[in-house]
């Protein structure tokens, strides 16, 4: 088995790169959901508002990824009504948690493999179900993410991966 080297970075926010890197990536959050959601309950399925946030902040730092999960869903928003504004705080909560889990992740085991990817994932949907929790008080509907989009976290564990390592190496 041949191993990949994959370069991560932690682009700072004095960078003009840093922004010009979130911007790329929120174009992806704000293309992907619109994308799913030609489905019926496809994003509350696919999740596809965080998948770039995982990429950008595990490629390029918890500062890119931090900027792609606070100007997304805001973004998505305004322009769509999608995710409605009484679902953001939930939404920007995870986003925020998943921007710092996969740069902390990033930069601590300087490597992208489907384990750590996977343990980022849990990690932000548990603390985040949990604050969802608490900002609605509804543990069925704080749940959702694990009922219904557990193919979008399989999707954010291997298409994360596959685009961190096999498209963005350098």
């Amino acid at each position: 088995m041949q191993t990949t080297i994959v370069k991560l970075y932690s682009l700072e926010y004095k960078a003009a790169k840093t922004y010009w890197t979130a911007a790329l990536f929120v174009l992806g959050n704000i293309a992907l959901p619109q994308l799913c959601h030609t489905v019926h309950l496809g994003g509350p399925t696919w999740l596809p508002i965080y998948f770039f946030t995982l990429v950008g902040a595990y490629k390029y730092g918890w500062r890119v990824g931090l900027l792609t999960a606070v100007v997304s869903p805001l973004a998505n928003t305004a322009l769509f009504g999608m995710p409605l504004a009484a679902a953001l705080p939930a939404i920007l909560l995870k986003s925020v948690l998943l921007a710092l889990f996969a740069g902390w992740a990033a930069a601590r085991f300087r490597r992208a493999s489907l384990v750590l990817l996977a343990a980022v994932v849990l990690a932000y949907q548990v603390v985040g179900t949990l604050g969802e929790w608490a900002f609605i008080g509804d543990l069925q509907a704080a749940v959702q993410d694990f009922r219904i989009g557990f193919p979008g976290m399989l999707f954010q564990v291997v298409g994360g991966w596959a685009v961190i390592n096999l498209l963005i190496r350098k």
